[in-house]
């Protein structure tokens, strides 16, 4: 039996009278209640969606749902374009395709929360691969996003950090200290932040303990034991997951991501320690991710968390994927190199001065995104259309230009 035979009989046993988390959980009965062969049919459907997403060279694959129209969707080089030769499938068909994937431990989570992050791994001709997903209900049926984790990690040196950067990331130089990593979702954070810890793993002999939500890619030890702790399956939160850490032995804790004040107070205490802290914003500067830090934690801790911060932090990355001439993307970075001025600046709520800090700071191994802007279009590898499009300050990046 075909995987559309398969569905089709099983979503004409689907109540049309029920909605919500009921639909759902009638859709994961039937489910489990489908001769092993017939699910193992499903999975594969599925899995083979997503082994075609190396070939395309796409980072995202998403279908079901309204959204989707019953097709499935990539996104490739930055652009997001249906599969003509995959589907079509109906809501119904696609909410069977995921329930195929999940644990009831997964489901019961989804149910509580109406979303689901997870990590997933297959094996597809030999080969293997690993997503990060999301599951989320879409007007009472389930979409689904799936983030490629690439095997490959991508070497160091090709972030091309100026040496003062590379010291405050590296542990055999710089022993404590936040170092963040920030940019919109999509751009290359997860990835930068996976070399830093494989330049570290190669370079250190320690302990580094990583906290995600999901785990996308799996570090093996080198001359580091590498610890991977994922939210929700070994850990309950980040919190929990960074205080923990500190009874592990460890010289580098990475947090996933600093998404709310629980989690960005312990960081900083943590790091306060005097351990060497690495974590991610989804923020598009500097400036605006020291903003953040602050804006996030309750009026009476600001003072505090300010002065602590300008203690702790050693260096922000952030970054963004640029549309290239080649037809691919461009990484562009700004880079916040923390000495005396910029603590100063942070202690003081001074803000807005690190901007000109950074523009003026290129020996010290600082530079804004336009003038890193600037040197992909000297370099011919994107357009003066792009730089403008992509620029956080777009008056200074047209001076530039």
């Amino acid at each position: 039996m075909d995987v559309k035979e398969i569905l089709s009989k099983a979503a004409a046993q689907i109540s049309q009278n029920l909605s919500g988390v009921e639909r759902q959980q009638c859709v994961a009965q039937l489910v489990e209640s489908l001769p092993r062969e017939e699910s193992d049919v499903l999975r594969s459907a599925i899995n083979g969606l997503l082994a075609q997403m190396a070939t395309k060279n796409a980072s995202d694959i998403d279908l079901g749902g309204g959204g989707c129209g019953g097709r499935v969707w990539y996104r490739i080089y930055g652009e997001k374009k249906p599969d003509e030769a995959s589907g079509p499938f109906t809501q119904d068909q696609t909410d069977l395709l995921f329930h195929s994937l999940l644990m009831e431990r997964q489901r019961e989570y989804l149910y509580l929360h109406r979303n689901l992050d997870f990590s997933y791994a297959i094996e597809w001709e030999g080969k293997p691969y690993r997503f990060r997903a999301d599951l989320y209900f879409d007007l009472d049926h389930l979409a689904l996003n799936m983030r490629y984790v690439a095997n490959v990690i991508r070497p160091f040196k090709n972030i091309e950090l100026h040496p003062n950067a590379v010291k405050a990331v590296i542990l055999t130089y710089d022993k404590q200290g936040l170092t963040l990593v920030t940019g919109i979702t999509g751009s290359g954070k997860s990835s930068t932040l996976d070399s830093i810890i494989d330049a570290n793993n190669q370079l250190v002999d320690g302990h580094i303990v990583i906290i995600g939500s999901p785990i996308e890619t799996i570090h093996q030890p080198q001359r580091s034991i590498v610890r991977h702790r994922e939210v929700g399956r070994d850990v309950l939160s980040f919190k929990e997951g960074a205080v923990q850490a500190l009874r592990q032995d460890p010289d580098i804790i990475v947090i996933g991501e600093m998404r709310d004040p629980e989690t960005i107070i312990t960081a900083l205490e943590i790091t306060d320690s005097g351990h060497k802290v690495f974590s991610t914003l989804h923020t598009a500067s500097a400036s605006d991710s020291v903003d953040r830090i602050v804006g996030e934690c309750p009026p009476e801790e600001q003072n505090r968390v300010r002065e602590r911060l300008g203690d702790v932090l050693k260096c922000i990355i952030s970054q963004k994927l640029v549309p290239s001439l080649d037809g691919k993307r461009a990484l562009v970075k700004e880079v916040l190199v923390v000495n005396s001025s910029v603590r100063s600046a942070i202690k003081n709520n001074n803000t807005s001065e690190i901007y000109q800090m950074m523009h003026e700071g290129n020996a010290q191994g600082m530079n804004t995104m336009e003038q890193d802007l600037k040197r992909l279009v000297d370099a011919r590898k994107i357009s003066d259309k792009e730089a403008i499009n992509f620029a956080n300050n777009k008056r200074r990046m047209e001076e530039l230009l």
